[in-house]
């Protein structure tokens, strides 16, 4: 899995699933959980520091971070904090999923519009639906961004391509 990311600058999304702790389906489809697509084994924990839960875990200095999906509420706190925008939040429902990443760009998106829907490799896979963005202090300038797209692309969707407008601002 290293591998293939050194040589492409992304994650596969058949070695995130073989490789990281991927929430059950069961769990995905209860409510919103953490998808920690983290691989660096790197000194770095702001993502269990900012869990009010406790379901983040580290094991040592440079472990990646494990999900404990029973204990997360859903928040987005991590997906927020995240120095490697590297969590997203992913819950699937009937026919939709809602994703959830985070956006630091200018101008945002506004709530019921429709958005090109990108995968990790920054390709347009589907329309998405913008359901909500969430700013707080606690986030800093991260904005969350959540978008309800087609089931069969929740394992892909992992954000939406940049609007046009005032990018200085940014």
């Amino acid at each position: 899995m290293k591998d293939n990311w050194l040589k492409q600058g992304y994650i596969d999304v058949d070695d995130w699933r073989k490789d990281m702790n991927y929430p059950s389906e069961a769990r995905r489809k209860q409510k919103a959980v953490a998808a920690i697509e983290c691989f660096q084994e790197i000194p770095c924990n702001p993502c269990r520091d900012a869990c009010p839960a406790g379901a983040i875990v580290l094991h040592g200095l440079v472990e990646r971070p494990k999900l404990m999906e029973d204990l997360c509420t859903g928040c987005g706190l991590c997906v927020a904090v995240c120095p490697g925008q590297a969590i997203f939040l992913v819950e699937e429902r009937e026919r939709h999923a809602r994703i959830t990443f985070p956006y630091e760009y200018v101008p945002l998106p506004t709530q019921d519009m429709m958005v090109e829907a990108v995968n990790r490799a920054g390709e347009t896979v589907c329309q998405g639906r913008v359901l909500r963005v969430a700013e707080s202090k606690t986030m800093n300038k991260t904005r969350l961004v959540t978008l309800e797209v087609p089931l069969r692309w929740a394992d892909e969707v992992r954000s939406m391509k940049r609007l046009e407008g005032d990018h200085e601002n940014g």
